[in-house]
């Protein structure tokens, strides 16, 4: 099913919002990280900590999965396709990944730091608040990147359905429903 223009549209300003906000927020972490990694004073590395928490508890996960489903949307009901491109089927495979890395790494080792501050202690290890950051930072420009250049072309299936289409149009015949199935 393609999505007409204004619902393609909306679908659009949505996962760029998303995006945009996920890539700001971390950005945002990796500075409370970098705060409370190399202050020496416990308070503000609490309040670092502490606000790394909220962020993550509260904001991240819905946010990765706002961009997981939009750009879903996008890739199944625009002609990009999900498996037609190499710099879609990129995107849809890191923001995946990235998102359940912020589930299950990076959420609970931001929650494990604010645990060990909360009760009186030092931070206990700098990488429990930079690391998760600083890879979803890296991913995030990279999609971001790969979202404007449009890099790499066509997969194999992108080519085999462009064939087709092409041919079809040379013999002025209309495409199979078998045709029709698997573009969509």
């Amino acid at each position: 099913m393609k999505l007409n223009r204004p619902a393609r549209r909306a679908c659009l300003v949505v996962h760029v919002v998303a995006s945009a906000a996920w890539l700001g927020l971390t950005v945002g972490l990796l500075a409370l990280g970098v705060t409370a990694a190399t202050d020496a004073s416990p308070e503000t590395v609490e309040a670092a900590v502490r606000c790394m928490k909220l962020f993550a508890d509260r904001l991240l996960l819905p946010l990765a999965l706002l961009t997981l489903a939009s750009g879903l949307v996008l890739a199944l009901g625009t002609p990009w396709g999900l498996a037609r491109h190499r710099w879609v089927y990129t995107k849809f495979w890191l923001t995946l990944g990235t998102t359940v890395a912020t589930f299950f790494a990076l959420r609970p080792g931001v929650n494990s730091a604010a645990a060990a501050v909360a009760a009186g202690g030092p931070l206990p290890d700098a990488g429990d608040v930079l690391f998760g950051p600083v890879v979803s930072l890296s991913a995030y420009v990279f999609m971001t990147v790969i979202s404007l250049l449009k890099p790499w072309g066509l997969t194999r299936r992108g080519r085999r359905l462009r064939a087709r289409a092409a041919s079809a149009r040379r013999t002025g015949s209309r495409p199979t429903a078998a045709a029709a199935a698997e573009r969509s």
